[in-house]
């Protein structure tokens, strides 16, 4: 496969997977195929299964209210707002990180983005866009919003939780909420252009992610969640089905759905961070990109096999 000179990251279809360019650029370390990288918004797939499985449980509802579960805290997401809403990014809420903006709003250092609590905080204070359930509008306050149910519906902590009810049972041994100041020597650091250099990402994400985004993950890993998916060992198949079913045009609860192509995505992108990857049920074909840079992954991806 030729590929963009810039392109830094692993593309994986089924099964045949190829790294290419720096994991670690000041200390030398190329990337592998079994790199850990993050993912960014593709974390949201997994923020939803986690939700979905506490519905199945009974534990939640997709008609329960964000606040019969928040009490008094965020005053102002409205009292309609339901999991539903939240998940289908039909709810409405405001957004510290509003992409239809372009720009980040959040006032909080990233340094103190890491504990459920401190992203409550950093959610506080952000007037409704519109009604809920009035249309689609991209959202990551949702998403971390969710990953605050969950955690209280459930009794453990977010990021255990995403472990225990999705990385478990699809084999994942590889995906985790790192923290992007204290990497592990397996993960990539991420790479993105200011004034000119090419800086790390540290100063630009998270310390470490939440409901929105985040989590670091491989290749095979990204594979096994879509085989894990399908195979029901998440959710039932019946909840596949629900999650798959569009509520927009393009989107489901937590998937993107390419329906004309018979496809389900998940992807992210952040500063030093592009994540694509997508799955066809019917073949059970899977391709997927991870990047530590921005440069050429969008070439990469166009590029046929």
């Amino acid at each position: 496969m030729a590929r963009p000179p810039e392109f830094s990251g692993v593309v994986w279809i089924d099964g045949d997977a190829t790294a290419y360019g720096m994991a670690d650029r000041s200390h030398g370390i190329p990337n592998r195929v079994d790199t850990q990288f993050a993912i960014a918004s593709g974390t949201k797939g997994l923020t939803a299964l986690t939700v979905v499985s506490l519905v199945e449980e009974g534990r939640l509802a997709l008609s329960t209210t964000a606040r019969s579960v928040l009490g008094d805290d965020l005053p102002l997401v409205a009292g309609d707002v339901t999991v539903e809403h939240l998940l289908s990014h039909r709810s409405g809420i405001g957004d510290y990180f509003d992409e239809e903006l372009g720009v980040e709003v959040n006032p909080v250092p990233v340094q103190e983005l890491a504990t459920t609590e401190q992203y409550l905080a950093a959610l506080a204070g952000y007037p409704a866009k519109f009604e809920a359930g009035e249309r689609f509008a991209y959202c990551n306050s949702g998403f971390v919003l969710l990953g605050v149910i969950a955690e209280r519906a459930s009794g453990v902590p977010f990021h255990d939780l995403v472990l225990q009810r999705v990385c478990e049972p699809a084999g994942m041994p590889d995906t985790a909420f790192l923290r992007s100041d204290e990497l592990p020597a397996r993960a990539a650091r991420g790479y993105v252009v200011v004034d000119g250099h090419l800086r790390s990402n540290v100063f630009h994400v998270p310390a470490r992610g939440h409901g929105d985004g985040g989590i670091y993950t491989t290749a095979a890993d990204v594979a096994a969640l879509w085989d894990a998916l399908y195979a029901g060992r998440i959710v039932s198949p019946a909840w596949v089905a629900e999650m798959t079913r569009p509520r927009s045009e393009r989107y489901g609860l937590g998937f993107w759905l390419d329906t004309p192509r018979g496809v389900v995505r998940l992807e992210g992108a952040d500063a030093g961070v592009r994540f694509m990857s997508e799955h066809q049920p019917s073949t059970g074909s899977t391709r997927t990109l991870i990047a530590n840079a921005a440069e050429g992954a969008r070439e990469m991806w166009a590029t046929p096999a």
